[in-house]
């Protein structure tokens, strides 16, 4: 086992493309995942969530050679009780709890052969299947106290949110003390249960007009609310266009057998520990100014 994780590690691709060829050959069924809605996914960042934890323990407690305890860590999550299925992972795969130091059967197995074999395998699915369902239903009880879709109608104004995003900005100038909300805007369009269609100005051509109702806010006629849009910078591509202030550091990596110096640059509308550490010749190409004496 610690061999085939040592291998496993040593081949695992850093990404994969996402096609339908590449879901034929996994054997995968691709699902579409809708935006700001990250229960279409939940079960598996929960999951990621859990192997995050235990990767992170094992480092800690094994800081030089985590990885080959990979096995263990394995074998520890398959022989953990779920609380959804209400059994381990192992026994829901195999039928039968696994042998380990804590948890030792009777000697000698019990085969199961023809239809018996057939039976207990439907009944231990079908088992699985309403424990599954009957915990989904309670987490959507919950979320569905806590969550509420607005409605709105053709004709309607609407505040526009213009959070942004981490390295592309929409819409929005950097800064935390930058307005969360722009408008209002008359919807133009309900295009789903959820989607609309905004009325966006000329100014604002280059964002896609169709947004999920999270990112609306209703309006209340009201002149002093209106919130100006006409500073907002935007670029063609939808990025947001940093500006360097300063160089507040220099240091020289080795990486093999090369050096590469690189400088800590401060960025506009940014404070003193928010900056990052850029290649010099890159930084020297982009922003010759920013070296000018």
């Amino acid at each position: 086992m610690e061999c085939q994780c040592r291998l496993f590690l040593m081949e695992m691709p850093v990404s994969l493309p996402n096609s339908g060829r590449v879901c034929r050959l996994l054997w995968a069924r691709g699902d579409f995942s809708t935006p700001f809605h990250p229960q279409t996914d939940g079960q598996t960042e929960r999951l990621n969530q859990v192997l995050e934890d235990m990767l992170r323990a094992c480092a800690l407690e094994f800081p030089g050679s985590w990885d080959s305890h990979l096995h263990l860590m394995e074998f520890a999550y398959n022989n953990s009780f779920q609380a959804t299925i209400g059994m381990t992972p192992f026994e829901a795969l195999y039928g039968k709890c696994c042998r380990s130091p804590v948890c030792w059967g009777e000697v000698g197995e019990q085969r199961l052969m023809g239809p018996e074999l057939v039976q207990s395998t439907n009944e231990a699915i079908q088992k699985i299947t309403s424990r599954m369902q009957t915990a989904q239903s309670r987490q959507k009880s919950y979320a569905d106290v806590r969550q509420k879709d607005h409605e709105f109608d053709v004709g309607d104004k609407v505040f526009l949110k213009v959070a942004p995003m981490k390295g592309v900005l929409r819409f929005e100038r950097r800064g935390k003390l930058s307005p969360h909300f722009v408008g209002p805007f008359e919807i133009l369009e309900r295009i789903g249960p959820v989607v609309y269609r905004l009325a966006l100005p000329t100014s604002l051509s280059a964002v896609h007009d169709v947004f999920h109702v999270p990112m609306l806010r209703k309006y209340v006629l009201d002149p002093s609310h209106v919130v100006d849009y006409e500073p907002l910078e935007i670029d063609e591509n939808l990025s947001y266009t940093e500006q360097p202030m300063e160089v507040l550091a220099r240091e020289v990596k080795m990486l093999r057998n090369r050096e590469i110096p690189l400088v800590k640059v401060l960025w506009r509308n940014h404070r003193v520990e928010e900056a990052t550490w850029e290649r010099e010749d890159d930084m020297r190409s982009r922003y010759p100014e920013l070296f000018e004496e």
